[in-house]
C-alpha cells in the first residue's frame, strides 16, 4: 500500500476533513478515538503483513507509526 492510499484510508477511517500527513500526531487529531482505533484494527487485520497487536496501535504516536505496523516495519 502506498502512503497516499494509506492517508486516504485513514481520513476515511477517522471520518475527518483534516489535512493528514505521515507525520500527523494521532493525539492532535480529534477524530482519532476508540471507534477509529477499532476500525484501524479491523482494516489492519485484512491487509497487514503481520498480526497487529492492539498494544502496538495504542503505542503509535504518528500516522507513520500506524503505516509501519501495516507494512510490518515495527
Amino acid at each position: 500500500m502506498q502512503e497516499k492510499d494509506f492517508l486516504e484510508k485513514m481520513a476515511e477511517i477517522m471520518d475527518t476533513e483534516a489535512e493528514l500527513s505521515m507525520d500527523t500526531v494521532l493525539k492532535d487529531v480529534e477524530e482519532w478515538d476508540s471507534l477509529s482505533y477499532v476500525a484501524f484494527l479491523a482494516f489492519g487485520a485484512t491487509i497487514a503483513k503481520e498480526k497487529i497487536w492492539p498494544a502496538d496501535v495504542k503505542a503509535a504516536e504518528t500516522l507513520r507509526d500506524l503505516y509501519n505496523l501495516l507494512m510490518g516495519d515495527k
